[in-house]
């Protein structure tokens, strides 16, 4: 005679193991964009920094310097704004384009820095990006109310951003650099947990689920930027 208690255990470990597969396949979907995202953007950067004619075309100062400037942010601000309505297809596009021009404008970084300045500073992100990734996802404790927070200081940061851009301190600089990183660290472990908690609850496949992902991925993409970028402030400062 079946045992029904070993039955129901049986059904329960199923269903936990249909669960962390749908939360696996998500996690990864959401990284595998993040991770093609990254490295349009630097091989862009690199190609463009390598060429003279592509240089001189985008970063010399004209029109299309400032569209090269502006353009990151419109994109992601329309990718926010539009992504209910377009096709998953047209989504990914855009992130992709995104990605691309993101790394015309990122091309100035291999002008400034030394190669091996950016590549310690990569590795140190991606470390760091790493660790804190971990955190958001195995933690027990509730991060959603340092959201909020976080979001707040990131607000006051681009207010001392500005501030400092006509002050010129470099007390002031060391001090946005180390907030920069304390900011988006904290912002890599709440996108994170956030993105886990969803992951539980998405029906895989879906072209809802998918767009999700692709946000996702696109949180988690400018949370990786914006820690190296305030890093290589930070650690490339005597190299610039």
């Amino acid at each position: 005679m079946e045992n029904p208690f070993s039955s129901t255990q049986q059904k329960t470990i199923r269903e936990q193991q249909l669960s962390d597969e749908r939360v696996n396949v998500f996690m990864r979907q959401v990284y595998v964009t993040m991770s093609l995202g990254l490295l349009i953007t630097a091989l862009t950067a690199w190609f463009v920094a390598g060429s003279a004619a592509l240089s001189s075309l985008f970063l010399s100062g004209g029109i299309l310097t400032w569209i090269v400037m502006f353009a990151p942010l419109g994109l992601v601000f329309f990718l926010a704004a539009r992504i209910n309505k377009m096709s998953f297809q047209a989504a990914s596009t855009t992130f992709a384009i995104y990605s691309l021009v993101n790394g015309i404008s990122f091309a100035t970084i291999f002008m400034v820095y030394p190669f091996a300045t950016i590549s310690k500073v990569f590795f140190i992100t991606a470390g760091t990006f790493g660790a804190m990734a971990l955190v958001g996802l195995t933690t027990k404790i509730d991060l959603s109310k340092m959201g909020s927070i976080l979001y707040m200081a990131l607000i006051g940061l681009i207010i001392a951003m500005v501030a400092n851009f006509f002050m010129q301190s470099g007390t002031m600089d060391y001090i946005i650099s180390c907030a920069g990183v304390l900011i988006f660290c904290g912002l890599t472990a709440y996108d994170n947990q956030m993105l886990l908690n969803v992951a539980r609850q998405a029906a895989p496949g879906t072209e809802t689920t998918n767009k999700i992902a692709l946000m996702g991925a696109l949180n988690l993409y400018l949370d990786f930027i914006n820690l190296f970028l305030f890093l290589l402030r930070f650690f490339g400062g005597g190299d610039d």
